[in-house]
Parts: structure tokens; sequence; C-alpha cells
């Protein structure tokens, strides 16, 4: 029996970051903070390029095992991007912040774009879980 999804693992990051998107869409529009700014921009969980990197790098792992330097690329670069997405974002947030407050919200600069570690962490498990469901199909 042949795996689809083992056969043709571009389709799983794809896939998620599908999921993911639509995943975005539905807590801002339980949150009442839809709009097409907020739908498209970055910021809010889950993390869609966390998400793609997490599914990636657990495929490969899955296909190719930990002893490929394939894998080995694609967890550092995953590490980096999560990495990102907690530490270097929040500062990034913080700076939005204070030049809101220095600015009186004149220019409005974005301070949706962080994540908390336990959200990347809770959000990774579950795209690692999606990716095995994947490659099982």
């Amino acid at each position: 029996m042949t795996h689809y999804f083992y056969d043709h693992i571009l389709f799983i990051p794809i896939l998620t970051w599908i999921l993911s998107v639509i995943l975005k869409w539905i807590f801002l529009i339980a949150d009442k903070r839809f709009t097409l700014n907020w739908a498209l921009g970055s910021g809010w969980m889950p993390s869609v390029h966390s998400a793609l990197v997490t599914s990636i790098t657990t495929a490969i792992w899955i296909k190719y095992w930990i002893y490929n330097e394939l894998f080995s690329a694609c967890l550092v670069f995953s590490m980096i991007i999560i990495y990102d997405a907690i530490n270097v974002r929040f500062e990034a947030w913080l700076h939005a912040k204070t030049l809101n407050e220095l600015t009186w919200k004149q220019y409005n600069f974005n301070e949706s774009i962080w994540h908390l570690p336990n959200e990347a962490f809770v959000w990774s498990i579950i795209w690692i879980v999606f990716a095995f469901i994947l490659m099982s199909i």
C-alpha cells in the first residue's frame, strides 16, 4: 500500500498552511476582530509560518528519519523560525506598543505580531500530529 502524502511530501506544508489560515480566520471571527488587515496580516494564532516549518520538518523526519542532512537542516530552520515567532517578534511588539503610545496611535503600528511560548509549543505539537496523520494517509 502506498501512502499519498509520504510520496508527495510538499503537500503536507501546503495543507498545513491552508488549515492554519482557516483556523486563524475562525479565531478572528470568534473574537470579533475579523478584518481584511487582521486576516492577511501577521500575528495571531496559530502561527502560520511556525506551522509550515513544523509540518515539513516532521514529514521529513518520518520519511528520512533523523540521520539525514535534510532533516538536520529543517530542524535548525524550524528552531530559528519558532524562536523568531516568540522572541524577536516580542521585541518588535514592544517597539510597536511604545511607538503607538508616543505618537498617540497616529501611525497605529501592528501590536499583534508575537506569540507566547506556550502557544507556539502547543501549536507545534498540533502540527506535528497533523503531519503524522497526513503521512499515514
